[in-house]
C-alpha cells in the first residue's frame, strides 16, 4: 500500500520502494553493516546485494495511518555486538525516514542473515 498525506495543494501519495531505497541507503552507513542481504529461498542461500539494488533487502509496509514497518535482511560485519549494531541501526533508520517522509516508522525488524570479515 502507499502512503497517502493530504495538503491544502493536494494529495501526496510515496511508494514503498522509495522509502525501502532511503532506508537501505541510510542503513549502508551504519557502522557494523556490511550490507543488505538477498536470501534464496529454494537453496537457503545468503547474498550480499550491490548498492543499486538495496531494495531486495529491504520490505516495506504502510498502513492505512500512514504508520511504516520496516524489515531489513543485513550482513553485518564480524566482531561487531549485533546489538549495538542493531539499535544503532534502528534510531538511524527511524529518525531519518520520519524526516524523510514526515510519517511515523511504527516497527522495525532486523534479520541478520550473514556474517562478513572485513579487510
Amino acid at each position: 500500500m502507499k502512503g497517502s498525506m493530504s495538503t491544502d495543494l493536494g494529495i501526496i501519495t510515496v511508494n514503498p520502494d522509495v522509502i525501502a531505497k532511503y532506508a537501505g541507503s541510510v542503513a549502508v552507513e551504519c557502522f557494523g553493516i556490511v550490507g543488505m542481504a538477498a536470501v534464496n529461498v529454494k537453496d537457503g542461500l545468503v547474498r550480499l546485494l550491490k548498492r543499486e539494488s538495496l531494495t531486495h533487502g529491504i520490505q516495506t509496509e504502510i498502513s492505512d495511518d500512514n504508520m511504516i514497518t520496516l524489515n531489513f535482511h543485513v550482513i553485518v560485519a564480524y566482531g561487531v555486538n549485533i546489538l549495538s549494531v542493531s539499535d544503532n541501526l534502528m534510531s538511524n533508520v527511524k529518525y531519518k525516514v520520519e524526516e524523510f517522509t514526515g510519517m511515523k516508522v511504527e516497527k522495525i525488524n532486523i534479520f541478520v542473515e550473514g556474517v562478513r570479515v572485513i579487510d
